[in-house]
């Protein structure tokens, strides 16, 4: 790690110039720093986003939306009055990171992190290591996925991602042609789309910003987690629900997919309805996971992702 090049630099044109000569981007590093000590990463250089003004800073504009940039912290997010008021679900993601060095993360560095497998971050021969096969199948995948799994079974480990997702959010991507827009929900890619990373990044590009839609404002919101087993840092399960002013529904499951997991809008859209007794909603959440396939030690996430689910269809069904 002391041989890395840390650059800081003063605009975006100068940061997408050293990303197209090799460099990495870093935000509060830490992610990008575990990475280089387990010897999944090589960078020679990194490129410091944090004194970037297009990356800084909340702003509302006047009809309500919010654009946030990618070097926020998840504690002056949690903190922040506007989205608690606003966007409470993302403010209770970002506050469950916790406080010090998980809260000092940034927006970026929490969507773009790498998976939490203890293979891959072992650096043991597996899909995302160059290998051909995928060891948890037959070893430990207490924490991996129970549903869009295969070949590879890993997790997405933001519960902040999740949440931006029930919000409809719009990611910001900066490269080499301009700034592109891409849905929160199209951002984040399966290990059958690729295996070399998790997001739809190339090495050229940079997540700027996130944009919260007026639309997505206020309604009903709420987060919920169940925190994994120690020594693991992030959640078994998650889920961010939102019920938006317009009535429209989103459930989105984190912890049991390698990309945040939105639940059929069939479900969604029989939670709309409204007037559930205690067997519909019971119902509704035995369908949403319908199509998990839990490997020999994770069906216990089943059983969580179930309860999650009664828990806000049961809420957001009162309208």
């Amino acid at each position: 790690m002391s041989q890395l090049a840390r650059h800081r630099v003063p605009s975006l044109a100068d940061a997408l110039d050293l990303l197209r000569q090799g460099a990495v981007p870093m935000g509060a590093g830490m992610d990008l720093l575990e990475t280089i000590a387990e010897g999944l990463a090589h960078p020679a250089a990194a490129v410091e986003t944090g004194e970037i003004a297009e990356m800084a800073g909340v702003r509302d504009d006047a009809h309500g939306a919010l654009r946030i940039g990618a070097s926020v912290t998840l504690t002056e997010l949690s903190a922040h009055p506007v989205v608690r008021e606003r966007f409470g679900v993302l403010a209770e993601a970002c506050e469950a990171a916790g406080p010090g060095d998980a809260g000092a993360g940034t927006l970026g560095g929490t969507l773009c992190q790498r998976p939490r497998c203890s293979y891959f971050r072992g650096n043991v021969p597996c899909f995302k290591t160059g290998g051909d096969s995928c060891p948890a199948v037959e070893g430990d995948n207490r924490h991996l996925a129970i549903v869009e799994g295969g070949p590879c079974w890993i997790v997405h480990p933001s519960d902040v991602a999740a949440s931006l997702v029930a919000l409809d959010a719009v990611f910001e991507i900066a490269g080499p042609t301009g700034t592109r827009d891409m849905s929160a929900a199209g951002f984040f890619v399966l290990p059958t789309e690729r295996l070399d990373h998790e997001n739809v990044l190339a090495a050229d590009e940079l997540l700027v910003a996130v944009r919260l839609p007026a639309d997505s404002a206020g309604g009903r919101q709420r987060f919920a987690r169940v925190a994994a087993d120690a020594p693991m840092q992030f959640s078994a399960v998650s889920l961010a629900a939102v019920r938006h002013p317009d009535g429209e529904v989103r459930l989105v499951l984190g912890g049991v997919s390698p990309r945040p997991w939105r639940v059929r809008s069939s479900i969604e859209e029989e939670t709309m309805t409204g007037g559930l007794d205690e067997d519909s909603i019971e119902s509704l959440a035995d369908r949403a996971l319908y199509d998990a396939q839990p490997l020999r030690d994770n069906g216990y996430k089943v059983d969580l992702a179930a309860a999650l689910l009664r828990d806000a269809i049961r809420e957001l069904s009162r309208g």
